[in-house]
């Protein structure tokens, strides 16, 4: 990757950044070891953003959804679902390129030069599948049938896999709350061996959390082809050179669909097109 690439790609990186300390802005929080419940978190961040991280200032939307899906008289669960369709049906993935703390994270863990890094593996297709599976699973079926008396049913996901929210939210509170510390059990050991096993595998293989397991990405992914914001590439100026699947970590080839559902539009195949046939 040449200079100009890397500095088109710091760029995303600070966008990236930005965006995340926007959402996180309540940094009195962390000093309090104490979640915001302002009116604000009675919105929805357009990314994987952990309700109960300390600094954040509004909703995860996987994690509203599952908090109001067991019961349709709220009309929260009308706002999350309408919220959801309204940005995947405008951007599509580039949320998850451009404005997911937690791609962020995965994106600098990538660039540790440590090893060799994995660009597929036998089942690599197949495992892309999973997101949909813990999407129905865990997000709608569960959440949906298992519900209190108030017909609120409990964040499974986030309960049990989301590493994005013991990191943002989980280790915090118990670094910054002293009461937090004497709650600790399996549940908060088992989420950290899957964070510990997230951060190993993003060293190896380019966002591994985003391509099998985020059920965020799962749902922008359908919106992909239709979106307002994608990519169209001009087969009249195409040379067929492979220079932009060569460019893509999502193994994406833009030539054979440039909206595919795995691309994050993070813009790596436009950049390296050399005719400038992506738009």
């Amino acid at each position: 990757m040449d200079k100009k690439k890397k500095t088109n790609e710091w760029k995303r990186h600070g966008v990236q950044a930005l965006w995340a300390l926007f959402t996180n802005s309540y940094l009195i929080g962390f000093a309090q070891g104490k979640i915001y419940k302002g009116k604000l978190k009675n919105l929805c961040v357009p990314g994987l953003n952990c309700y109960s991280c300390p600094g954040a200032v509004g909703s995860c939307p996987i994690g509203a959804m599952q908090a109001v899906i067991g019961s349709w008289n709220f009309k929260f669960a009308f706002y999350v679902a309408g919220f959801l369709m309204f940005i995947g049906a405008l951007a599509g993935r580039f949320v998850c390129g451009w404005l997911c703390p937690f791609g962020l994270f995965q994106d600098l863990l990538h660039k540790i030069p440590c090893c060799k890094k994995v660009q597929s593996f036998k089942g690599d297709k197949l495992l892309r599948k999973l997101k949909y599976v813990i999407l129905a699973v865990f997000v709608i079926l569960l959440p949906m049938f298992l519900v209190d008396v108030l017909g609120q049913g409990a964040p499974y996901f986030c309960k049990l896999i989301c590493p994005a929210g013991t990191l943002e939210g989980g280790i915090p509170l118990v670094i910054f709350n002293k009461s937090m510390r004497s709650a600790l059990g399996f549940l908060y050991a088992w989420k950290n061996i899957l964070l510990l096993m997230t951060v190993i595998l993003s060293i190896l293989i380019y966002r591994p959390f985003c391509k099998y397991i985020c059920p965020l990405g799962a749902v922008y992914s359908v919106f992909n082809p239709i979106s307002v914001f994608r990519y169209r590439v001009d087969k009249e100026t195409c040379t067929d050179c492979g220079a932009c699947a060569r460019a893509c970590k999502m193994q994406v080839d833009p030539v054979e669909n440039a909206n595919h559902s795995e691309c994050i539009r993070c813009g790596a195949c436009k950049k390296a097109c050399p005719v400038k046939a992506i738009h």
